[in-house]
């Protein structure tokens, strides 16, 4: 999900830094430098989707995205410092079939929002909860369904809705911080109980480490990068009941862009060829896959 939302003092938009520019046509498979590993997807060049761009976007060659790669496994930095994940090998594989270059443009999640509307990026992908919170000021293309997952060390039951007392970690601004927790936490007060004392992050994996080291009792995040986190600490930690709060992911683009049907049709293209489907079962996230690409799934339901 990264359901962290804009707030209003992040309205200004902050200088994001370029981290390279990735050759996704369709003479260069695997992406180049972002898609770092050997079994990349490679995608042919789709000549329809490609003559319907916009004209600055295609006659620039070059689609501006912007990321926050610290959230595993969906966007992160592999070891050489170069975006990571599968929203980047799914981002790598929409490039080729517009036969664009992908430029990632790495900074902090709350200025990407900002950026799409000023008109510096084309396009967000770092796992955005549509809601219609934020369909006032950007519209989704729709691309994969992601629920909220606690997770406790192994051998340790932790219920997230009887969780009052306890320590939980969360990654700062998103969702689970400024939201779900809270919450649960205000709904242990109201019932005389004490409250969940809630452990911020910068970073998902300290929130994960501070769980892993016994700093804290439980951590929430999405469920795609909880089942990661617990799949990389060796059996360290579990999940902590089931995934709850289902919604939708979206990738952002300017309000009304003539991009975003051309985006819907290359992201459908990936669906339909099997692409998208052999990118997530590389990253073992198959479970939130779609079928269709939507839009703006908040305002319809």
């Amino acid at each position: 999900m990264r359901r962290i939302y804009l707030f209003p003092a992040a309205a200004a938009v902050a200088a994001l830094v370029l981290t390279g520019c990735v050759d996704n046509s369709a003479s260069t498979p695997g992406g180049g430098t972002a898609a770092a590993s050997a079994d990349a997807v490679s995608v042919q060049k789709d000549s329809a989707i490609a003559a319907a761009l916009p004209e600055k976007i295609k006659s620039a060659g070059v689609l501006n995205v912007g990321m926050a790669n610290n959230y595993p496994p969906n966007e992160f930095k592999d070891a050489n410092g170069k975006p990571a994940g599968w929203s980047v090998d799914l981002t790598n594989a929409l490039g080729q079939v517009m036969g664009l270059k992908v430029n990632f443009d790495i900074g902090t999640f709350d200025n990407i929002l900002p950026a799409i509307k000023a008109g510096k990026d084309d396009m967000g992908m770092s796992s955005f909860t549509d809601t219609t919170e934020r369909e006032k000021q950007v519209d989704f293309v729709n691309y994969y369904s992601a629920g909220i997952q606690w997770a406790s060390p192994a051998g340790k039951t932790v219920d997230p809705n009887n969780a009052c007392g306890l320590k939980v970690a969360v990654q700062a601004t998103t969702y689970e911080d400024t939201h779900e927790v809270p919450a649960k936490s205000k709904a242990c007060t109201d019932a005389g109980k004490p409250a969940i004392t809630v452990f911020k992050y910068d970073a998902q994996d300290q929130a994960t480490n501070a769980l892993v080291v016994g700093q804290v009792d439980a951590m929430s995040a999405d469920s795609p990068v909880t089942l990661y986190a617990i799949s990389q600490t060796k059996k360290k930690l579990q999940t902590a009941g089931g995934a709850f709060e289902v919604a939708p992911y979206g990738m952002p683009v300017a309000k009304d862009s003539a991009f975003k049907p051309v985006l819907q049709k290359a992201l459908q293209a990936l669906i339909d060829d099997g692409t998208y489907a052999k990118i997530l079962s590389k990253w073992g996230v198959e479970s939130g896959g779609v079928k269709t690409a939507t839009i703006n799934v908040a305002a319809q339901g």
